[in-house]
Protein backbone atom coordinates (compact mmCIF):
# COMPACT_ATOMS: atom_id res chain seq x y z
CA UNK A 1 0.00 0.00 0.00
CA UNK A 2 1.28 3.44 -0.76
CA UNK A 3 2.61 5.45 2.07
CA UNK A 4 2.83 9.05 2.66
CA UNK A 5 3.66 11.71 5.32
CA UNK A 6 1.71 14.57 3.36
CA UNK A 7 -1.32 15.68 5.12
CA UNK A 8 -2.94 17.02 2.00
CA UNK A 9 -2.68 14.62 -0.74
CA UNK A 10 -4.30 16.02 -3.10
CA UNK A 11 -2.55 19.82 -3.51
CA UNK A 12 -2.52 22.08 -6.25
CA UNK A 13 0.87 20.37 -7.48
CA UNK A 14 -1.18 17.25 -8.06
CA UNK A 15 -3.43 18.78 -10.35
CA UNK A 16 -0.77 20.43 -11.96
CA UNK A 17 0.94 16.85 -12.53
CA UNK A 18 -2.41 15.93 -13.90
CA UNK A 19 -2.34 18.98 -16.54
CA UNK A 20 1.39 17.66 -17.33
CA UNK A 21 0.14 14.55 -17.87
CA UNK A 22 -2.87 15.09 -20.35
CA UNK A 23 -0.14 16.82 -22.74
CA UNK A 24 2.64 15.06 -22.13
CA UNK A 25 2.59 12.86 -25.89
CA UNK A 26 5.85 10.16 -24.50
CA UNK A 27 3.67 6.74 -22.64
CA UNK A 28 6.95 6.57 -20.81
CA UNK A 29 6.98 9.85 -19.66
CA UNK A 30 2.93 9.95 -18.54
CA UNK A 31 3.42 6.78 -16.76
CA UNK A 32 6.35 8.49 -14.60
CA UNK A 33 4.14 11.88 -13.84
CA UNK A 34 1.24 8.97 -13.11
CA UNK A 35 3.78 6.85 -10.72
CA UNK A 36 5.47 9.67 -9.15
CA UNK A 37 2.74 12.42 -8.77
CA UNK A 38 -0.81 11.35 -9.13
CA UNK A 39 -1.59 7.65 -8.15
CA UNK A 40 -0.87 8.27 -4.25
CA UNK A 41 -3.48 11.09 -4.58
CA UNK A 42 -6.32 8.55 -6.40
CA UNK A 43 -5.06 5.95 -4.12
CA UNK A 44 -6.03 8.49 -1.31
CA UNK A 45 -8.79 9.50 -2.53
CA UNK A 46 -10.65 6.88 -3.46
CA UNK A 47 -10.00 5.10 0.08
CA UNK A 48 -11.16 7.99 1.86
CA UNK A 49 -14.88 7.61 -0.41
CA UNK A 50 -15.02 4.41 0.15
CA UNK A 51 -14.89 4.51 3.80
CA UNK A 52 -16.52 8.00 4.47
CA UNK A 53 -19.43 6.51 2.36
CA UNK A 54 -19.61 3.26 3.23
CA UNK A 55 -19.52 1.81 -0.11
CA UNK A 56 -18.75 -1.69 0.76
CA UNK A 57 -21.40 -3.71 -0.81
CA UNK A 58 -19.19 -4.92 -3.90
CA UNK A 59 -18.26 -8.14 -6.08
CA UNK A 60 -14.36 -7.94 -5.50
CA UNK A 61 -12.83 -10.08 -2.31
CA UNK A 62 -11.77 -6.84 -0.49
CA UNK A 63 -11.60 -3.07 -0.53
CA UNK A 64 -7.88 -2.64 -2.06
CA UNK A 65 -9.25 -4.11 -5.15
CA UNK A 66 -12.22 -2.56 -5.07
CA UNK A 67 -9.92 1.04 -4.76
CA UNK A 68 -8.19 -0.19 -8.11
CA UNK A 69 -10.93 -0.64 -9.46
CA UNK A 70 -11.99 2.79 -8.85
CA UNK A 71 -8.28 3.73 -9.50
CA UNK A 72 -8.64 2.53 -12.72
CA UNK A 73 -11.56 3.85 -13.45
CA UNK A 74 -10.54 7.55 -12.75
CA UNK A 75 -7.47 6.54 -15.49
CA UNK A 76 -9.97 6.10 -17.91
CA UNK A 77 -11.55 9.27 -17.25
CA UNK A 78 -8.04 11.80 -16.62
CA UNK A 79 -8.01 12.87 -20.57
CA UNK A 80 -11.37 14.71 -20.06
CA UNK A 81 -10.00 17.08 -17.28
CA UNK A 82 -9.93 20.84 -17.90
CA UNK A 83 -8.73 23.38 -15.63
CA UNK A 84 -10.24 26.09 -17.79
CA UNK A 85 -13.77 24.77 -17.21
CA UNK A 86 -13.49 25.69 -14.02
CA UNK A 87 -13.48 22.94 -11.69
CA UNK A 88 -10.72 21.60 -9.30
CA UNK A 89 -9.28 18.43 -9.87
CA UNK A 90 -10.04 17.01 -6.53
CA UNK A 91 -13.13 18.26 -6.80
CA UNK A 92 -13.78 16.70 -10.30
CA UNK A 93 -12.40 13.06 -9.80
CA UNK A 94 -14.01 12.80 -6.09
CA UNK A 95 -17.14 13.12 -8.20
CA UNK A 96 -16.23 10.87 -10.75
CA UNK A 97 -15.51 8.29 -8.00
CA UNK A 98 -18.78 8.82 -6.28
CA UNK A 99 -20.90 8.25 -9.15
CA UNK A 100 -19.07 5.43 -9.86
CA UNK A 101 -18.93 3.69 -6.58
CA UNK A 102 -22.98 4.97 -6.27
CA UNK A 103 -24.02 2.47 -9.08
CA UNK A 104 -21.52 -0.01 -8.23
CA UNK A 105 -22.87 -0.30 -4.83
CA UNK A 106 -26.52 -0.14 -5.51
CA UNK A 107 -25.97 -2.89 -8.50
CA UNK A 108 -24.40 -5.03 -6.00
CA UNK A 109 -26.68 -4.88 -3.06
CA UNK A 110 -29.87 -5.62 -4.93
CA UNK A 111 -27.72 -9.13 -6.20
CA UNK A 112 -27.16 -9.37 -2.51
CA UNK A 113 -30.29 -8.84 -1.18
CA UNK A 114 -32.80 -8.88 -3.67
CA UNK A 115 -34.07 -5.53 -3.07
CA UNK A 116 -32.22 -2.16 -4.84
CA UNK A 117 -32.22 1.36 -3.29
CA UNK A 118 -34.81 3.96 -4.79
CA UNK A 119 -33.03 5.63 -7.74
CA UNK A 120 -32.87 2.48 -9.29
CA UNK A 121 -37.06 2.39 -9.15
CA UNK A 122 -37.19 3.48 -13.49
CA UNK A 123 -34.53 0.47 -14.87
CA UNK A 124 -35.96 -2.60 -14.32
CA UNK A 125 -39.42 -4.28 -15.15
CA UNK A 126 -38.40 -7.20 -12.93
CA UNK A 127 -37.69 -6.70 -9.49
CA UNK A 128 -39.38 -5.67 -6.38
CA UNK A 129 -37.73 -2.50 -4.37
CA UNK A 130 -37.81 -1.18 -1.62
CA UNK A 131 -37.93 2.29 -0.71
CA UNK A 132 -36.47 2.29 2.96
CA UNK A 133 -33.12 2.93 3.31
CA UNK A 134 -31.20 0.01 2.63
CA UNK A 135 -28.47 0.35 4.89
CA UNK A 136 -28.97 2.92 7.84
CA UNK A 137 -25.44 3.36 7.87
CA UNK A 138 -25.23 4.60 4.57
CA UNK A 139 -26.22 8.50 4.27
CA UNK A 140 -29.95 9.07 5.38
CA UNK A 141 -31.57 8.46 2.07
CA UNK A 142 -35.07 8.90 3.76
CA UNK A 143 -34.28 12.42 4.56
CA UNK A 144 -33.01 12.99 1.10
CA UNK A 145 -36.50 11.64 0.00
CA UNK A 146 -38.25 13.41 1.72
CA UNK A 147 -36.37 17.08 0.74
CA UNK A 148 -36.58 15.65 -2.73
CA UNK A 149 -40.36 14.82 -2.89
CA UNK A 150 -41.23 18.54 -1.25
CA UNK A 151 -38.80 20.51 -3.50
CA UNK A 152 -40.59 18.66 -6.66
CA UNK A 153 -43.91 19.14 -5.20
CA UNK A 154 -43.72 22.65 -4.15
CA UNK A 155 -42.08 23.79 -7.76
CA UNK A 156 -44.35 21.08 -9.79
CA UNK A 157 -46.01 23.49 -12.57
CA UNK A 158 -42.07 25.14 -12.78
CA UNK A 159 -40.55 21.83 -13.68
CA UNK A 160 -43.54 20.31 -15.43
CA UNK A 161 -44.90 23.24 -17.01
CA UNK A 162 -47.76 21.31 -18.63
CA UNK A 163 -50.93 20.40 -16.56
CA UNK A 164 -51.24 16.97 -17.72
CA UNK A 165 -47.34 16.27 -17.31
CA UNK A 166 -47.69 17.76 -13.78
CA UNK A 167 -50.52 15.55 -12.82
CA UNK A 168 -48.00 11.85 -13.78
CA UNK A 169 -45.46 14.00 -11.48
CA UNK A 170 -47.84 14.37 -8.83
CA UNK A 171 -48.42 10.58 -8.93
CA UNK A 172 -44.89 9.36 -8.78
CA UNK A 173 -44.36 11.70 -5.99
CA UNK A 174 -47.21 10.34 -4.60
CA UNK A 175 -45.57 7.07 -4.15
CA UNK A 176 -42.87 8.96 -2.35
CA UNK A 177 -44.93 10.52 -0.05
CA UNK A 178 -46.61 6.83 1.05
CA UNK A 179 -43.32 4.93 0.96
CA UNK A 180 -43.87 3.96 4.64
CA UNK A 181 -47.34 2.38 4.03
CA UNK A 182 -45.43 0.52 0.63
CA UNK A 183 -43.61 -2.62 1.18
CA UNK A 184 -42.29 -3.61 -1.83
CA UNK A 185 -44.04 -3.05 -6.09
CA UNK A 186 -42.67 -3.46 -8.69
CA UNK A 187 -42.14 -1.77 -11.82
CA UNK A 188 -45.53 -2.49 -13.46
CA UNK A 189 -47.37 -2.49 -10.38
CA UNK A 190 -45.99 1.37 -10.30
CA UNK A 191 -47.46 1.56 -14.01
CA UNK A 192 -50.49 0.21 -12.90
CA UNK A 193 -50.78 2.42 -9.39
CA UNK A 194 -50.55 5.90 -11.93
CA UNK A 195 -52.69 5.20 -14.29
CA UNK A 196 -55.31 4.26 -12.16
CA UNK A 197 -54.41 7.81 -10.66
CA UNK A 198 -54.15 9.59 -14.03
CA UNK A 199 -55.70 8.52 -17.69
CA UNK A 200 -52.39 8.49 -19.45
CA UNK A 201 -50.42 6.07 -21.66
CA UNK A 202 -47.64 4.27 -20.44
CA UNK A 203 -44.73 6.55 -22.63
CA UNK A 204 -45.93 9.10 -20.94
CA UNK A 205 -45.33 7.73 -17.64
CA UNK A 206 -41.65 7.19 -18.45
CA UNK A 207 -40.96 10.24 -19.78
CA UNK A 208 -41.66 12.36 -16.85
CA UNK A 209 -40.06 9.09 -14.61
CA UNK A 210 -37.06 10.11 -16.21
CA UNK A 211 -37.65 13.79 -15.68
CA UNK A 212 -38.00 13.29 -11.68
CA UNK A 213 -34.93 10.35 -11.93
CA UNK A 214 -32.32 13.07 -13.47
CA UNK A 215 -33.51 15.75 -10.86
CA UNK A 216 -33.24 12.74 -8.29
CA UNK A 217 -29.67 11.88 -9.44
CA UNK A 218 -27.55 14.94 -9.89
CA UNK A 219 -28.99 16.45 -6.35
CA UNK A 220 -28.32 13.57 -4.57
CA UNK A 221 -24.88 13.42 -5.71
CA UNK A 222 -24.28 17.10 -4.11
CA UNK A 223 -26.21 15.97 -0.79
CA UNK A 224 -23.50 12.89 -0.62
CA UNK A 225 -20.68 15.66 -0.92
CA UNK A 226 -21.97 18.23 1.47
CA UNK A 227 -24.62 17.07 3.81
CA UNK A 228 -27.36 19.36 2.65
CA UNK A 229 -29.31 19.72 -1.00
CA UNK A 230 -29.63 23.48 -3.39
CA UNK A 231 -31.80 22.17 -5.75
CA UNK A 232 -31.73 24.50 -9.16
Amino acid sequence: MPKKSKKNYFTQDTEDAIVRYNNEPSSSARSKIYEREIHYAFFKLTENIIHTFKFYYTEVDDIEHLQHEVITFLLSKIHLFDPTRGAKAYSYFGTIAKRYLILQNQKNYKKRVDKAPVDELFKDDTYSYSLDDPDPENPPLNQYLDLFTEYCTKNIYILFPKKHDAEVADAILELFRKREDIDIFNKKALYIYIREMVDVKTPKITKIANQLYDIFKDNYIFFLDNGYVEFE
